[in-house]
């Protein structure tokens, strides 16, 4: 795999100070990866009794999954960037890799993370949500596994 689409939007995201570069180090991204299926299989082991804590691990899950490319190209995101230019980083990249159908939902994710954590709006999840969450996060795990050890440094 070699660089093309996305060298734009990292290269902004580098020059904002969102994303910083560190040494690509596969072992940490495979740790991260490792972690994401554990956030899984404890997301589907506690959602019956604790349905945002499993949404938590399961927005963790794919967050993970995504910084893990990150990582093993040699990218961090910042406390500035944080989780927005993980997903900026990996859509500009990789988005069209899935067809925009694997890691479009993490905004998603992410979003309803958000809600249940800075309450504004709905606090509780129900079973079909968390259901349909499970799915995607695994998505983005099986999607990062695949392209892990073929990435560009940047």
């Amino acid at each position: 795999m070699s660089w093309g689409q996305g060298k734009e939007t990292i290269d902004d995201l580098l020059a904002r100070g969102e994303l910083q570069n560190v040494s690509p180090d596969l072992g940490v991204a495979h740790r991260l990866l490792e972690t994401a299926r554990r956030h899984l299989t404890s997301a589907s082991e506690i959602h019956a009794n604790d349905p945002e804590g499993a949404y938590a691990a399961l927005y963790d899950a794919a967050r993970k999954s995504c910084a893990a490319l990150l990582q093993a190209q040699g990218l961090r995101p910042t406390s500035r960037g944080g989780h927005i230019a993980i997903r900026e980083a990996v859509l500009a990249q990789f988005g069209a890799l899935s067809g925009g159908q694997v890691l479009r939902p993490f905004d998603r994710l992410r979003r309803r993370r958000n809600d249940m954590e800075y309450p504004s709006g709905e606090l509780t999840v129900d079973d079909d949500e968390i259901q349909e969450a499970l799915r995607r996060a695994e998505h983005i795990v099986e999607f990062a596994e695949k392209l892990i050890d073929k990435l560009p440094v940047f």
